[in-house]
């Protein structure tokens, strides 16, 4: 039996057009109904997840993430539909709720504590944990409203994980503290999936989804776009935006006898020189379905497109391109005749490619000048730091790049 089912789920909210917050406007607006819009937050969502499966949660932001999660803790009623849960259920939701400022640290671990289901006993005997995990012992009898936002988040999550869940619920509880901690909730992470602990898991953070999930389901706009194997859907959310997928017919690029024009930014002569006998008239990337766009996971293929408009023949063109981070910091650069591709004559229009095996950056947006000269450095076309595009994160490595590496003990 699943432990969890939820059929034919629908939420809905009603959002007032106008507010009434007074006793005259009460009465005048006896013989005015108040209007509403509906708002619907989730549409015929069905799936289930079965016993000790850790099941990812992954959409836009206003996708209907969080509810989802909150109707199946039961906090929210569903509109239509229903969840079925088989098991007990922890939900790692709203973090802090019940702590009260004016008590202690350890005050506000019994409240929290009891309120998560603890038995009394039980929160006696692992207080001292819940204290320990939350890197909090110089300030057990501190009183809360002297800690900071994160601090109290940490003693939040470092109670909730006391309890003995069956099926957790998380939402973006990972995102708490800094990298020791999170590194702490991490390794607690996967202690429970060790353990057989069934896992409804939201986060934005892809890489985590990566590593903890065996299926993802991928919302946008309330609906459900697909659930699948957990590689796969988060390509799905990467390359096609949450969005049903492209028919092959739209993922071509533009014919490049008609390349799109290069926006006018670039016409500032600080960005853009040279004599333009050979022009660059636009750039595209394309990710490894052979689609264009500017969103990639770290690590996959990419290719750069360069189309080009020669105005006479040329011979020995140099095509190069540079990286830079978003604080302009030059990160590489290449051309063809550093890499011993030569193209002898050029004339009309064309493009040519560079084709990066694994994009070894690890999250970020980067910078891109693409340029075209002679063998001596004079520039025919030079567009300097014009495009873009951004590189999501799929590893829990830190830092700018991914650096192949292994531990050996």
């Amino acid at each position: 039996m699943p432990a969890i089912e939820v059929k034919h789920l629908n939420k809905t909210f009603r959002i007032p057009h106008e507010k009434r917050t007074t006793i005259f406007e009460a009465l005048t607006g006896v013989f005015k109904p108040p209007t509403y819009e509906t708002f619907h937050a989730l549409k015929d969502i069905n799936f289930t997840v079965e016993d000790e499966e850790a099941l990812g949660i992954i959409g836009v932001n206003g996708s209907g993430k969080s509810t989802l999660l909150k109707i199946i803790a039961n906090i929210l009623p569903p509109t239509g539909g229903n969840v079925n849960i088989n098991k007990k259920i922890t939900p790692f939701l709203e973090l802090g709720v019940g702590f009260q400022p004016d008590l202690t640290a350890a005050e506000n671990i019994k409240i929290y504590a009891t309120i998560m289901g603890m038995q009394r006993r039980e929160i006696n005997d692992k207080l001292d944990d819940i204290i320990e995990f939350a890197g909090l012992e110089k300030f057990r009898d501190t009183k809360l409203k002297n800690f900071s936002s994160g601090m109290q988040v940490r003693l939040a999550f470092s109670t909730a994980i006391q309890t003995d869940p069956e099926i957790l619920l998380m939402d973006e509880v990972l995102a708490v503290g800094d990298m020791e901690f999170q590194q702490k909730c991490l390794d607690t992470l996967s202690q429970y999936r060790k353990e057989g602990v069934t896992i409804v898991f939201v986060s934005h953070d892809l890489g985590a989804v990566r590593r903890f999930c065996d299926r993802t389901l991928l919302l946008n706009k309330g609906e459900q776009v697909v659930l699948g194997d957990t590689g796969e859907v988060i390509d799905r959310y990467v390359y096609g935006g949450g969005k049903e997928a492209s028919s092959p017919d739209n993922t071509v690029s533009e014919n490049e006898s008609e390349p799109s024009e290069i926006e006018e930014t670039i016409e500032d002569k600080a960005s853009r020189w040279g004599d333009r006998i050979v022009e660059i008239t636009d750039v595209e990337f394309y990710d490894k379905f052979g689609n264009r766009g500017s969103r990639f996971n770290s690590l996959d293929p990419m290719t750069i497109r360069i189309f080009y408009h020669a105005h006479k023949k040329v011979s020995d063109p140099v095509f190069g391109i540079s990286l830079y981070s978003e604080k302009r910091e030059n990160l590489f650069g290449t051309n063809t005749e550093l890499k011993n591709v030569e193209l002898y004559t050029i004339e009309g229009k064309g493009h040519v490619d560079l084709m990066i095996e694994k994009i070894p950056m690890i999250a970020g947006r980067f910078l891109l000048t693409v340029a075209v000269h002679t063998r001596d450095q004079k520039p025919y076309d030079w567009h300097d730091k014009q495009y873009f595009f951004d590189v999501i994160p799929t590893c829990r490595n830190v830092g700018l790049f991914e650096v192949p590496c292994k531990w050996k003990i």
